[in-house]
């Protein structure tokens, strides 16, 4: 073999050999029961377009589209005493995403929280799952509140979180690809219809 060639070779490997290697992540599928798999529905008239609304006493999501429709997705929220009604907009959007519990969680529940103090980093097992949509207000900034993915498919229809919305991970990612960055986010009261 000629050096020249040989050269060019072992430097093309090289180069191929420093890349980042990008583990692709398969999504498992889930069987939710079909209430509990998105759909599309007629929301009141004059309804804002392109909007997220969480509804509690519905367990439901919504993300309106023209023409008085929405897609209705079901999710798990906030534990009572832990939910945050109110106003927000999407400040961050992040794959795959990085999670630390927040100080709230490691005085409500150190042992669970305490080993996990210095975060994980994202993939299946991460509590945020596959996306995870970041809330913030402002003058207040990162709320700390997310609508996020999740690996466990019981924990939707239910009140079980710290405060966040979640959705099981597949739809969760279909939900991102759609909503951009500063989209207006309501976490509608207890109650509310």
């Amino acid at each position: 073999m000629k050096r020249r060639k040989f050269l060019l070779s072992a430097g093309a490997v090289g180069t191929l050999a420093c890349q980042p290697v990008s583990a692709h992540i398969v999504l498992p599928k889930y069987d939710l029961p079909p209430e509990f798999l998105p759909q599309v529905v007629t929301i009141p008239a004059g309804a804002a377009s392109y909007e997220i609304h969480v509804v509690p006493s519905q367990f439901a999501l919504f993300w309106t589209q023209p023409n008085n429709t929405a897609i209705r997705y079901t999710v798990g929220i906030g534990r009572p005493g832990l939910y945050e009604a109110g106003e927000f907009y999407i400040g961050a959007k992040k794959e795959w995403p990085s999670w630390t519990p927040t100080p709230g969680m490691l005085r409500r529940e150190p042992q669970k929280y305490g080993p996990l103090r210095n975060g994980m980093p994202g993939g299946l097992s991460n509590p945020l799952g596959a996306r995870a949509l970041y809330l913030f207000q402002p003058g207040r900034g990162d709320t700390f509140l997310r609508v996020h993915g999740t690996n466990d498919p019981t924990t939707i229809g239910r009140a079980v979180s710290n405060g966040c919305a979640r959705l099981v991970n597949d739809q969760i990612v279909q939900l991102f690809n759609q909503v951009p960055l500063n989209t207006r986010v309501v976490l509608h009261p207890n109650g509310a219809t």
